[in-house]
């Protein structure tokens, strides 16, 4: 069996059970660290935290091709789960990919609200995606971007500890345009309260993703949108964090009071 990335294990918080929980869900080639210090500060607020590890993610890249994104979303149901052993209260809180499976498997799950942050609501335009399972036997990986590793990142100390797969599998990429087109699909048929965040200085994912995916949202009955800078991609870690969490939290008590007991 592949061993998990050292600091990139899952991670459970237990909390105050007469408050909610909050299914805490990464983003591709992540890890559950990207999520750990949000999970802390929520726990910090008496909220139980599931911090879960997406199939084939944290261990190895080869383990991510192996993958589709039914696992994922499996993966995602499996947390929920456990979490209904301490509460029918639980969020669904995801960054980047991880924000797309909250979006989806809120109309899959009995979830009271989701926080989506740094989402994509779409691929770039790219005929190569139209064949990508034939690439992916040929060319299995790619660089994640023409930058410097870390250059968009405004924490630079939070990016040294940063971890995540160095190289995008490339089959990995078509299972993920076919989680977004599943999302797509989904977002008019989400009931419940939405909190959209999005950094305007994201060099991966175009903040115009936070418009697309919010005028779809035609059901939903609390939507909110928070536009941040001074963050790139990974909101949950670089340098607007605080801000992000502090929303968050200010999103759940908000949604909160509304929950039966």
């Amino acid at each position: 069996m592949t061993q998990i990335i050292p600091t990139a294990e899952p991670f459970f918080f237990s909390g105050d059970r007469s408050k909610p929980a909050c299914l805490l869900i990464h983003g591709f080639t992540g890890t559950p660290k990207e999520m750990r210090w949000m999970g802390e500060f929520l726990h910090e607020k008496g909220f139980t935290c599931l911090g879960i590890r997406l199939a084939g993610h944290a261990t190895i890249p080869e383990d991510m091709i192996r993958s589709n994104w039914t696992d994922w979303t499996a993966s995602v149901e499996d947390g929920y789960f456990l979490l209904r052993n301490f509460t029918d209260n639980i969020f669904l809180v995801g960054l980047s990919m991880g924000a797309v499976l909250s979006l989806l498997m809120s109309t899959r799950l009995d979830v009271k609200g989701i926080v989506s942050m740094s989402a994509p609501y779409k691929l770039p335009d790219d005929p190569r995606l139209r064949h990508i399972e034939w690439i992916a036997k040929m060319i299995p990986f790619m660089p994640k971007s023409d930058e410097e590793p870390g250059a968009s990142w405004f924490d630079k100390e939070a990016f040294k500890t940063h971890v995540s797969y160095p190289q995008n599998p490339v089959r990995s990429i078509g299972q993920l345009n076919q989680l977004l087109g599943e999302m797509r699909a989904a977002l008019p048929k989400i009931k419940v309260p939405v909190l959209l965040i999005h950094s305007r200085d994201d060099k991966y994912v175009p903040p115009e993703s936070v418009e697309m995916i919010d005028v779809n949202l035609v059901n939903a009955p609390d939507r909110s949108k928070l536009y941040i800078t001074g963050s790139g991609h990974v909101v949950t870690r670089d340098a607007a964090r605080r801000q992000v969490f502090e929303s968050v939290l200010e999103f759940l008590r908000r949604v909160e009071p509304q929950l039966e007991p």
